[in-house]
């Protein structure tokens, strides 16, 4: 392919300086032609003469001097104002030296005559260049409807570089039709020949006017709150979205077509990024081994991710998934090459194997993460979610307190407050577990609790974009249902600041914004994926699976919030509750769980007051 490629090349550019050598002599008769008036009788033969003797010469000059300037090397499909100043130099040094070599050489002819010649060169390359940009802008026009049609939101210099790249490569089927710049100023002008048709509000109807089938939003400066407006007007044009991700690109030249990436649900949420007080965590978690449980999952192994860039004396990772323990180690060790990583395999629910851990690694601070979490699966085996969820914790509490760990932060969730399923109700007798241990411990125990995470292993989002790659249907449980979301990293980066803040006690509650509606997200998933809602991609409505309720809470009724220093978290008032008891309930669960007992839900119950049957059905 590289040969048939240097081939074509070889052969433009032989064609190209078949065509100069015409453009180069006709160049230097013309002046005369015009000097004389149009009138070949009365032109001097002597200039004639000087002009052919000379034109070898001249013509071997020219073709240096056209080589030297680039003008065979250019891509004159995409020639610019750049490849028209090397013109004018070339044609003007080129005047300069026949000036020079003729009056060596004696040839003296009028004095208009130079002028003259470098103008028409100068016309005549050019022509002869950009007619070949003209001929493709004109195949462009009367082929475009068989392209993808794109409309450039923003006019500054991100969007002159993507527009430029689009007509430069030749692997993009595409062509730019209009773009759309809040800035009056630009309304009706051009950048690289695409007309700016109106501001945000004129999206719609330009997509209509122009065909457009694809958009691009390339102004890397957009705040989060100004991007998810401009997505809502996209959103109802059933065009293809694309979004060049940050500022950082423009500053890093880095921005090009490949830079762009798919509109993601996480650019509807309307807010600016989660930021974290990386002092404080550094300081924390800095020359500290630290012991992450679950670290090959969703929220785990992002744990993991973020803790090593603080430089911990050690970072262990526990999973009892080989698969996600090996994944992560991969890349942390191609990562953080000077980390002292340890990977074990490992089971909460093993006393014996945790208690051999804590020996030999004596960890200071531990971010427990393991868990079954998903709720219908934990409905059909509540039992499992007992002896993983309560008691593989109630192992590591009781690990952590024999063996001196500073703090214990334990990953909790929004379904642990008045739970409608197992899955919840475990989590808040694991809330309970840390509340009684931090009273009895020399260890810090604290509990972080947030609701849905994007993008995590089991949440929605995976799911509708599988469901929509296979053309539909997208299956909702209820039209109403609606849920907190954030995403991994702004989860993971309160969970760190929270351990950092903890004195020992809290239950620290995340901001998660404001609730989301499934069916909006679903809708704009399907809008953003460039299809209609229930014309392309149908939606259909499964009913509420078992242990689902229609809202997620992240504070009990008993419960106020206390501010911290960030904004985003907040300290949940303990509920108080007797300890003794708790602690003669909680054998009686072990014990009903590990004989499997179909009343496992009644025992939880006695524990959590709050938690009552689930919701079933539509």
């Amino acid at each position: 392919m590289e040969i048939i490629k240097n081939k074509k090349l070889f052969s433009r550019q032989l064609l190209l300086v078949m065509l100069d050598i015409i453009l180069v002599n006709v160049a230097a008769y013309l002046p005369l032609y015009f000097r004389y008036e149009f009138s070949i009788a009365s032109i001097k033969v002597v200039y004639l003469e000087h002009i052919t003797r000379y034109a070898a010469v001249q013509t071997l000059l020219m073709l240096v001097i056209f080589a030297l300037c680039h003008l065979y090397s250019s891509l004159w499909k995409y020639a610019g104002i750049d490849e028209l100043t090397n013109i004018i130099y070339s044609c003007t040094l080129g005047t300069i030296c026949h000036f020079i070599g003729m009056r060596l050489l004696h040839m003296h002819m009028p004095r208009s005559y130079y002028p003259l010649e470098m103008i028409f060169l100068i016309i005549l390359i050019g022509i002869s260049r950009f007619a070949y940009r003209f001929l493709r802008s004109f195949e462009n026009f009367s082929v475009q409807d068989s392209k993808n049609r794109i409309m450039i939101i923003g006019a500054g210099e991100a969007a002159n570089i993507i527009i430029k790249e689009i007509y430069n490569s030749r692997y993009l089927d595409g062509i730019v039709v209009c773009a759309i710049d809040d800035n009056r100023e630009k309304i009706n002008h051009y950048i690289q020949g695409v007309k700016v048709v109106g501001d945000r509000h004129y999206i719609v109807t330009a997509a209509e006017k122009y065909k457009v089938t694809d958009i691009i939003i390339a102004i890397p400066t957009l705040s989060r709150k100004e991007q998810k407006q401009i997505i809502e007007y996209c959103k109802e044009t059933n065009c293809r979205l694309k979004i060049l991700p940050g500022m950082y690109q423009l500053i890093n030249e880095e921005v090009s077509v490949s830079r762009l990436r798919n509109v993601e649900i996480e650019d509807l949420l309307g807010r600016e990024p989660v930021k974290l007080d990386t002092s404080k965590v550094m300081n924390y978690v800095t020359n500290k081994v630290v012991l992450v449980t679950g670290g090959g999952g969703s929220i785990g192994s992002e744990l993991c991710r973020q803790i090593a860039k603080y430089k911990p004396k050690k970072l262990i990772i526990l999973d009892i998934y080989e698969n996600n323990a090996y994944d992560i180690e991969q890349e942390l060790k191609m990562e953080y090459k000077e980390l002292e990583l340890v990977v074990l395999i490992a089971s909460i629910r093993n006393k014996s194997r945790l208690e051999s851990i804590f020996r030999e690694y004596r960890p200071e601070l531990i971010y427990h993460a393991a868990a079954h979490k998903h709720v219908p699966l934990m409905e059909t085996s509540p039992n499992e979610a007992i002896k993983n969820n309560v008691f593989g914790t109630l192992n590591l509490v009781q690990a952590a307190d024999q063996f001196g760990v500073k703090r214990f932060v334990q990953i909790s969730t929004d379904k642990a407050v008045n739970p409608t399923n197992v899955m919840g109700a475990s989590k808040r007798i694991c809330e309970m577990i840390i509340q009684a241990y931090n009273k009895r411990s020399e260890t810090e125990f604290v509990a972080v609790r947030f609701g849905n995470v994007l993008g995590s292993n089991g949440s929605v989002i995976p799911l509708f974009k599988k469901q929509i790659l296979k053309g539909g249907p997208v299956t909702l449980t209820h039209p109403d249902i609606i849920r907190y979301f954030m995403t991994i990293t702004e989860a993971v980066s309160l969970v760190l600041e929270a351990g950092a803040l903890a004195k020992g006690g809290e239950i620290f509650v995340l901001d998660m914004g404001e609730p989301v509606k499934i069916a909006d997200l679903a809708e704009n998933l399907i809008r953003l994926s460039g299809y209609t809602p229930d014309r392309d991609i149908k939606i259909e409505y499964i009913g509420l699976r078992p242990g689902e309720k229609l809202y997620e809470e992240l504070l009990m009724d008993e419960e106020g919030l206390q501010d911290t220093e960030n904004s985003m978290i907040h300290i949940g008032r303990p509920i108080q509750f007797d300890e003794e008891e708790f602690f003669l309930q909680l054998e009686q669960l072990r014990e009903a769980a590990d004989q499997e007992s179909g009343d496992i839900r009644k025992k939880i119950k006695e524990i959590v007051r709050t938690y009552h049957e689930p919701e079933i059905g539509y």
